[in-house]
């Protein structure tokens, strides 16, 4: 299939929105009750509820929904040692980039005698949701792993589907064990979300949720976050996205790699190209449907190059306006000399520069992370770190001089805010400090 350039003056403000709208998610109405209908089931019926819809869903019949110790042991061998040492160094490299990044404990003195501090706490028990729809994923097991091992968790669940004889890929049980993450079940969908989220017979319950999923896992996700007492979750993590700017001077075979390279990711995944060359967009286009027609996974790229966008901009500032717009998970800048482009950058889950930087090192191994936000939600959002996995908790301790110091101004915002009891907790203090009765 080759994809049309679309010239985007030509588009008026509807077209310009359809051309634009990502697939369908979860804001269908019948993803809505269905996924309402599976968090129901197990909330009602645990271990009973998950292993009928995994016999429903992944067609394997389970004896026990967690995978035992052997399964861990033998996975090392089972992946071979090219894997293996693969999985090894990016897992360093996610590392070294994420520690870098941790944030800091710190005590200021805002006046004389007011101590203010933030203290940092690992989440106490975090669930971690690997997808293995139409592939498994230990690379997302590395992004959510590697992290969390970082931040201290001092629990880690992870869930992940298993395949038609009930095993979890090996891979991501070599990831999980390189994290020292020591609980693993095999669930998937929903119901996985579902059983993290109200915990079962098997499955502990968790305070924050994370990983990326279908439109069935995204919504259930959101979901159970917005239930009274439900987990936290780290963003809204849906089908995969991305979105190249080039220019004329760009490499066509590169640009369409790129966009192959999202759109295999599953039928509802998205890839637009913004140019403001007409040539590039036709290099590209013809690109595309060869590079395509090689590839394996023609089912799923059948359907989901049906959503690649090539879009002929006026010039480079219209690319990269509509760009922020946008707001994609992925960003991928193929122009002469991107680095000055990238103040122009306002929203985005990760940014790649240059003709040698393909999404795909992200994905795996640069150190980024690649549980990013999706479906325009970058705009407020932001991918994966170990912050995600930390609670911030502020600390102030105030002598008696800070009273004296800081305690007029708060007795005068409480007058203004009418909370008469706001200000008696500071009145009474400072009449004991200066020895007059209380008021």
């Amino acid at each position: 299939m080759r994809p049309q350039p679309i010239r985007w003056e030509a588009l008026d403000a509807g077209a310009r929105q359809r051309v634009l709208q990502r697939p369908v998610l979860a804001t269908d109405a019948e993803v809505r009750r269905d996924v309402a209908r599976i968090l129901e089931q197990v909330r009602a019926d645990g271990d009973t509820t998950l292993r009928a819809l995994t016999r429903r869903f992944d067609g394997c019949q389970l004896a026990g929904l967690e995978v035992e110790e052997a399964a861990f042991a033998a996975a090392e061998a089972a992946i071979g040692a090219e894997l293996a040492h693969a999985i090894r160094q990016a897992a360093a490299r996610i590392e070294a980039f994420h520690r870098a990044g941790m944030p800091a404990a710190y005590t200021v003195e805002t006046a004389p005698g007011v101590q203010c501090a933030r203290i940092l706490r690992p989440i106490d028990r975090v669930g971690l949701y690997v997808p293995a729809g139409s592939a498994p994923l230990p690379s997302t097991a590395l992004m959510l792993g590697v992290p969390a091992r970082l931040a201290g968790c001092p629990e880690v669940v992870l869930c992940s589907p298993p395949d038609a004889s009930g095993r979890v890929d090996p891979a991501v049980l070599f990831v999980a064990r390189l994290c020292g993450i020591a609980r693993v079940f095999r669930i998937g969908g929903a119901q996985a979300i579902a059983a993290m989220a109200f915990g079962t017979e098997s499955v502990p319950a968790c305070d924050k949720l994370f990983g990326p999923g279908n439109a069935w896992v995204t919504e259930a996700k959101q979901q159970v976050s917005a239930l009274p007492g439900g987990p936290a979750i780290d963003m809204p993590a849906g089908p995969s996205e991305v979105l190249v700017i080039a220019d004329r001077g760009a490499e066509p075979e590169f640009v369409a790699a790129d966009l192959l390279s999202q759109a295999e990711h599953g039928p509802d995944s998205q890839a637009v190209l913004l140019t403001d060359a007409q040539e590039l967009a036709e290099a590209v286009a013809d690109a595309v449907a060869a590079q395509a027609a090689r590839l394996p996974r023609q089912d799923v790229l059948g359907r989901s190059l049906q959503h690649v966008r090539l879009l002929v901009m006026p010039d480079l500032d219209a690319a990269f306006e509509l760009a922020n717009h946008h707001a994609p998970e992925h960003l991928i800048v193929q122009v002469e000399q991107p680095e000055s482009w990238l103040d122009r950058v306002r929203a985005a889950g990760s940014v790649f520069l240059g003709p040698w930087s393909p999404e795909a090192l992200g994905d795996y191994c640069s150190g980024t992370n690649h549980v990013l936000p999706t479906c325009g939600a970058a705009r407020a959002f932001s991918g994966v770190s170990v912050q995600s996995f930390l609670r911030q908790i502020t600390v102030q301790t105030v002598r008696p001089e800070g009273l004296r110091a800081i305690g007029p101004d708060a007795m005068v915002l409480a007058r203004a805010e009418r909370l008469a009891a706001h200000e008696q907790a500071v009145a009474l203090r400072m009449a004991r400090l200066e020895g007059r009765a209380c008021p």
